[in-house]
Parts: C-alpha cells; structure tokens; sequence
C-alpha cells in the first residue's frame, strides 16, 4: 500500500502597496483571504493617522501648528509620539523631528542636493527635539517653532507590523508572515523546515542588486535592517547616504553598511537599528539583551560580516565577497 504524504499546512499570501513600500501578508492554517485584506485595512488606518506625505493626518495637524498651539491627537498616535520623541531627547541617533534636514537633503529624490552649511545650521535648531511638549492628560503635542516637523517614519513600520501580528493572535493564528518593505515579523514556527527555525536572508547593502549575502537561522520574532543602499546622493564620486546625523546634519559617516537586528518585538528592531548604526562599533550582547534584543548581524563597508548573539552554525555565507569574524 503507497503511502500518504502528510498534508501541507493551508497558506495564503497577498502584496499590497501602502506605506511608500510593497506589503506582503501571510499566513498559514487558513484559506480565508478576508484576513490579509482586514490586515491591509488596519495598516491603511494607521497610514491615514500618520503618514506626513498627505495634506492631511493628525500628524500633519501638529506639523502645521507649528509655534503656533498644541494639538490634541488620538491615543494611538500620542502613544507612538510620546515614545518616539523620549527617544529623541536621548540622542543616539534616532530623531522623529528631523524631517526639516531630511527635506533639505532630500536624498533619494530628483531634487536632492548638498545643501549650504549655513542652510544645514538652520535646519539643525528645527530639529532639536528636546523642547517638544507633550502633555498625556489632554494627548496633544506642541512644536514650539514655526518650521518644525515630527516624521515617524523611523518607527512607525515597527509599530505597525507588531498591532497586525497582535490582529492575528486575537483571531486565534499563531503562523505567518508580516513583511512591511524590510520590516519583518515571522511568527510561530516555520511550516518549511522540521526544525521549526526560519532562513532570513540579508541583502547587499554595498549596491542594489537585492541579492542575499549570507543567510540567518532564526527563531519567531522580528528582523528589521537598516543600510546605506536604499537612497544616496553623488556628487563628483562622492556619495552621501540617506541616513543623516541629528547632531551634525550630515549623513553618518562610518564604516558600517547595514545593521539587521533580530528582537521580539518590530518597534524595538526600528529603534535599536538606528541606535547601533550611530554605535559606530558593535554593541556587547548584554546591552543588546537589556534593549529587548536577541541578536544584531552587522555588514561593514570592507565586505565584514560581525554577528553578535547569533551563534555559528546558525550563519551560512552565500557570497564568498564577504568574510564572517
């Protein structure tokens, strides 16, 4: 008698557009497309409440009150401004109010430039977040200068990819997939591999060839990169990144090309990314462990591949350019 092969576990997956990025959903256990399209829809509502690319959000009501008055704004985005702004006033890299010298730069769009020192100091004080007021018994937020701007774009991927995955689980699914453009959360146990670990591969920050170059085995969680090749500028051979320095208002100079890091939750892999790109080195893996962090793979402009909290047999080189130390 020819023997069974065991049943494949049901998946379905959708792309979608939104959040300026291709969105792919998964999951798995369930033929009932209905739950990537509500998924869709709950990332379409947070894009309304925070985009700053639209006329209208209530991201952009604050915006435009600008050292004019305080604006009272929805739970959700008081929470995530909240938290984004007390990360600001640490100042490791990591600023919401920077959007007044990323739109002076302008990398990554036809109109991008090398702005004038004098132009770049202007913008630094308007993107000083240290004097933003927040005030949690009335949700709203003050930008004391005229000119000021919050962009959550550094965040906000995270935050939303963790309330699709807490969708999910209300519903009762424990496997899938959430890839919000480089923002990834695998949930559960891989349904391809009978160790249940899932294969990540990490791109090639030195161009845009998108081809991986060495592959990670990993747990559930969260894998967000962050690297020099999405956006740059060159101007004679010289070529400036698109990731600036609130403290200097140039891009970060360093030899770092990405940092991957691999934590529980998205928003934390948003924020830890920026905080270990400005590191300049990396971190030990008890600061890494302390910030919810299990893991981060550094590429360093010398084709250098530096893992920390990921153990050997867990990496596999796929482009014999770069060298594991």
């Amino acid at each position: 008698m020819k023997k069974k092969e065991p049943f494949a576990l049901h998946k379905i997956s959708k792309k979608y557009r939104a959040l300026g990025t291709v969105i792919e959903l998964t999951l798995f256990g369930t033929q009932s497309k209905e739950l990537l399209d509500e998924a869709f829809a709950l990332i379409q509502y947070y894009e309304e409440l925070l985009t700053v690319n639209r006329e209208t959000s209530e991201l952009m009501a604050i915006n435009l009150s600008a050292g004019l008055e305080a604006v009272q704004v929805s739970a959700p985005v008081y929470q995530l401004t909240k938290l984004a702004i007390q990360k600001s006033q640490e100042h490791f890299g990591f600023n919401a109010a920077i959007g007044p010298l990323v739109k002076l730069w302008h990398i990554g769009f036809l109109d991008a430039k090398l702005p004038a020192e004098k132009e770049i100091q202007k913008q630094l004080v308007l993107s000083n977040p240290d004097h933003i007021l927040l005030k949690d018994e009335t949700f709203s937020v003050f930008l004391p200068q005229k000119g000021m701007e919050l962009d959550l774009g550094g965040i906000a991927k995270g935050y939303i990819a963790d309330r699709i995955q807490d969708l999910w689980h209300a519903k009762g699914y424990e496997r899938g997939i959430i890839n919000l453009g480089g923002n990834l959360i695998l949930m559960g146990d891989s349904p391809h591999h009978s160790d249940g670990q899932w294969r990540v591969g990490i791109r090639n920050p030195l161009d845009n060839s998108r081809q991986s170059i060495v592959q990670i085995i990993t747990c559930e969680g969260s894998v967000v990169t962050s690297g020099i090749s999405e956006r740059y500028l060159d101007i004679g051979g010289k070529k400036y990144h698109h990731i600036i320095d609130p403290e200097t208002g140039y891009p970060h100079d360093n030899r770092i090309a990405s940092v991957t890091v691999f934590s529980k939750k998205s928003i934390d892999g948003e924020i830890e990314t920026t905080r270990l790109f400005f590191a300049d080195k990396p971190q030990e893996k008890r600061l890494l462990e302390g910030r919810g962090v299990y893991g981060a793979l550094y590429v360093t402009r010398d084709r250098k591949i530096i893992a920390v909290g990921i153990p050997r047999n867990q990496i596999k080189i796929l482009d014999e350019r770069f060298t594991l130390i």
